[in-house]
Order: structure tokens, then sequence, then C-alpha cells
């Protein structure tokens, strides 16, 4: 089994936000292939089959602070044993760019608070997260900012790096991690 989890928070007060990208992209995700999430327990999940593979799409439905409690309900121990390669976290990154991905494999949570769930609830940092650039503005609180929403200019450039994203999922589930982190951190 893969799990993609996209990480951000529930609502719709929220759902344009910089933080929610991780919703974006598996949003994007699920259109691609008409899958619709059913909610279920702390997440919503969509299911899909590919290349032989169970891969359960979740977005979890706690505030970002939160998200271990969602991910730990689709933990089981086959999965804890195919770490990294089992567990693929989407999510913002303020230290990137706007729209640049980076894909990661182990570390720190980068004080991220829902990745740093994540490696609090499970006990390990060893899964692959798909970082996607929102950039820093001096001017703004970071808890404002991540927060807002993008603006004109920016919604063009997140949008295609949203479906960037998607496709960069479909090569670490096909050819490796190693393989998508050549190709996609080099943009």
């Amino acid at each position: 089994m893969v799990l993609i989890v996209g990480l951000g928070n529930p609502g719709r007060k929220y759902a344009k936000t910089r933080h929610n990208v991780g919703f974006m992209v598996v949003d994007e995700l699920a259109k691609k292939y008409n899958l619709l999430f059913r909610e279920k327990n702390n997440y919503h999940i969509a299911e899909l089959e590919m290349e032989n593979k169970d891969i359960k799409i979740i977005k979890p439905n706690t505030y970002m602070n939160l998200s271990g409690l969602a991910v730990k309900d689709l933990v089981n121990e086959k999965v804890l044993n195919s770490l990294p390669e089992s567990l693929i976290v989407i999510h913002d990154d303020l230290d990137i760019p706007l729209g640049k991905i980076k894909i990661k494999k182990n570390g720190s949570s980068g004080g991220h608070k829902g990745v740093q769930s994540i490696i609090d609830t499970l006990g390990t940092k060893n899964f692959i997260r798909i970082k996607i650039g929102i950039d820093k503005d001096p001017n703004y609180d970071v808890s404002d900012y991540v927060l807002s929403s993008f603006t004109k200019e920016e919604k063009s450039k997140i949008r295609e790096k949203i479906s960037e994203a998607v496709d960069s999922i479909f090569v670490i589930i096909n050819q490796g991690v190693d393989k998508a982190m050549n190709i996609y951190n080099r943009k």
C-alpha cells in the first residue's frame, strides 16, 4: 500500500490558502482519476489501484498541527516496514521560492507543524515529502501569511506546480523517489 497525504486545514475558510497546497495537490490527483473523497474518522479518503499497488489518498480532517492523528489511523505494520516509499506527504514550505517543488526523503520537519505531528505520531522521520514553495513575506506574521490566499499572479504559477506535483507522485510510485528527486529538485 502507498499512502499519499495532502496536508492542509479543513473547512472553506482555509480552502484557497497557502497552507492548503497539499490539499490542492491531492484534489488534483483525485480529479485526474475521477475519484471521490469520502469522509471517514479523522480524514477524507479516495482510493486507487496503480501498477498493482493499492493507493490511499487522504486529507486529514484535523487541523494542521494534528495531522498525525489521521495518518496514524491508516498506517499499519506493512506500511511501516515499507517506509519511506509507502508514505508520501505533500505540504507547503515557506523556505522554498513560490512554486518550486522539492522532494525529500527522511529528515526533520523544517518547522512545519503538520509534518512534525506525523513524525511525532509515527515515531519516524523516514517518509517522502513533496514540498511546494510558498515563499515568505517579511511584512506578514508567519501564521497570517500561511493562512492568506495566493495573489492573482501567484495562482496561475501555483496551478501549474500543482499539476507538476501530481506528476511527481507518479514518478515516485513508478520509478522511485531517487528518480523523482533527480527530475523535480533540479527544476
